[in-house]
């Protein structure tokens, strides 16, 4: 059986080229203009709905495409290929999460300069994602008001790698006796003053607010790009 001490240099060594990777791709993604988000939750959060309805919702108004990760079926990906826009799937076997190498051969033979956003829907799973950088611009972590207010609390890493919290499945809310006040309070415990949006993906309920910031977001974002690159 293999050492602690050896377990811990195998699992630095494979982390340190996913970083090496994830820079390169963070450097074709600025390159071709393209706004990278990932998406990150727990099996069931409502995760591949949500991002159905973005993708359906900014279609007529964006270049979108998306990565969809799961460990054995293309189910995710046909769903999302519904919305009309382009959508490949990551099969990851016995992997838990995506790697930033899967992403690099997912996106071969595409023009990122195509798109305006990509999204990269990880494997359902709060913990090991937390580790693997993507390359992306912007990562969401999500979780369901059907998954209990203290989420945040049990998974705190993935909440302080991620940019925004998503709170889905809002219409339910009431039904299932969510507590708001106490759900935010452990977002907040864990990393004050995150940004947080409650969404419905099957009412619409809170999607326009999120859009109007995930599109303010790319546009600083390329600004900042093209003022570094002395364009404007």
């Amino acid at each position: 059986m293999a050492s602690p001490t050896r377990l811990v240099e195998v699992r630095q060594k494979v982390l340190k080229q996913n970083d090496l990777v994830a820079r390169a791709l963070r450097e074709r993604f600025q390159e071709a203009g393209v706004y990278v988000v990932s998406l990150v939750s727990s099996p069931g959060s409502g995760k591949t709905a949500f991002l159905e309805r973005m993708l359906t919702e900014l279609r007529p108004r964006c270049r979108v495409g998306a990565l969809v990760g799961d460990l054995a079926t293309d189910n995710d990906a046909r769903r999302l290929a519904r919305s009309q826009a382009p959508v490949r799937q990551i099969t990851t076997g016995t992997v838990c999460h995506l790697e930033a190498d899967m992403v690099r051969a997912a996106i071969d033979g595409w023009d990122l300069s195509e798109f305006d956003f990509l999204f990269l829907e990880n494997v359902g799973n709060l913990v090991c994602p937390a580790s693997y950088d993507l390359g992306e611009n912007l990562r969401l972590v999500l979780f369901s008001v059907t998954e209990g207010e203290d989420k945040p609390l049990k998974y705190p890493t993935i909440f302080n790698t991620a940019d925004v919290a998503i709170v889905s499945k809002i219409d339910l809310a009431e039904a299932c006796g969510f507590d708001r006040a106490s759900a935010l309070t452990s977002i907040e415990a864990v990393r004050p003053g995150m940004q947080v949006f409650e969404v419905s993906a099957k009412t619409g309920h809170g999607m326009e607010p999120f859009l109007s910031f995930l599109t303010s977001q790319a546009s600083s974002k390329k600004a900042r790009c093209q003022l570094a690159e002395g364009r404007v």
